[in-house]
């Protein structure tokens, strides 16, 4: 029967989960909350009540957490943020910072 060494076993007690990327949608004057709400739901997957709420919390606090994501996803929901307002003319915007 095998047995693990010692170097195998400290390789698999080292392992580290990835950094977590809080995700923001920015307030701004010209994009219309129900484009928020509908950005929030197709991209974030919220439903409309969480959907609401963020997008007061945009309104009100200048910005509002959309979820928490390994860097990959929060950039990849960063760049869909972006691009489905500028197809719709908005200049909404998004950002994300470290947990």
């Amino acid at each position: 029967m095998a047995t693990k060494t010692d170097l195998e076993i400290e390789e698999i007690t080292s392992l580290q989960y990835p950094k977590k990327y809080f995700v923001y949608l920015l307030n701004d004057d010209y994009t219309p909350m129900d484009f928020v709400v509908d950005i929030l739901m197709s991209i974030f997957h919220k439903t409309y009540e969480e959907a609401q709420n963020i997008m007061l919390e945009v309104h009100k606090k200048e910005r509002g957490l959309c979820g928490i994501y390994t860097y990959e996803i929060a950039e990849t929901k960063i760049r869909q943020v972006i691009r489905k307002a500028k197809d719709n003319g908005f200049p909404l915007k998004a950002t994300m910072e470290e947990e």
